[in-house]
């Protein structure tokens, strides 16, 4: 394996990780900063694989990376926080050992799924594909655990990091104006979201979504 492909599959365990953290933390705020650490590994990640590849359009994806999941993102999601003095997301459907034991399966099951695919594509690590499909089973995992509708659009966030890892590592990225329209989707739902907390907030004094259970005898 090239040194490249060694530096992407580091990179790769670092993003499981990560992944495992944020399926592990409790509080909302550092959920936000494992986001921000994910974002940059994703950057670092497209860098290493435009140099080795020489895809130039990968350079521009990786400035993008930074911009919109390292600082822009990070930077509402944070207001958000600050305007509805949300700090903490204890109200879980499941305890943490539980769910570490389901995310451990979901990551057995997202490397036996990539196995065939991954003897097929020409890619500088065969592992990034099973890491990726992890950390997106892993995401959507967060998203059904979590009862905070603020936790469930970082851990969507977090899912759509794993698709553009997989599309990086396996097939060397997208044509860029489709990275920019993916781009511009994620920001323009991320402000959506946020009006979404404050309405949410407005009519339940709460953002539990359990609380939408009311409206359905309205």
């Amino acid at each position: 394996m090239s040194l490249a492909g060694q530096i992407v599959n580091l990179i790769a365990a670092l993003l499981l990780l990560v992944s495992f953290a944020m399926l592990s933390q409790r509080r909302v705020r550092d959920l936000v900063d494992l986001f921000m650490i994910q974002g940059a590994l994703l950057a670092a990640a497209t860098l290493v694989t435009a140099v080795a590849t020489g895809q130039s359009h990968l350079y521009y994806s990786a400035a993008l990376t930074v911009a919109l999941k390292v600082i822009v993102l990070p930077l509402i999601l944070r207001r958000v926080l600050r305007r509805l003095a949300l700090e903490t997301d204890v109200e879980l459907l499941i305890n943490i050992p539980t769910t570490m034991l389901v995310g451990i399966a979901l990551v057995v099951v997202a490397f036996n799924m990539a196995v065939p695919i991954s003897q097929l594509a020409g890619t500088i690590t065969r592992g990034a594909l099973g890491i990726a499909l992890a950390c997106v089973l892993l995401a959507f995992l967060m998203m059904i655990t979590r009862r905070k509708a603020l936790a469930q659009v970082v851990g969507f966030l977090s899912m759509e990091n794993g698709l553009f890892f997989a599309a990086t590592s396996v097939t060397y990225g997208m044509p860029m104006v489709v990275e920019l329209g993916i781009a511009l989707d994620v920001l323009v739902g991320t402000f959506v979201f946020g009006v979404f907390f404050f309405r949410i907030r407005e009519t339940f004094d709460s953002l539990d979504t359990s609380h939408f259970e009311k409206l359905k005898d309205r």
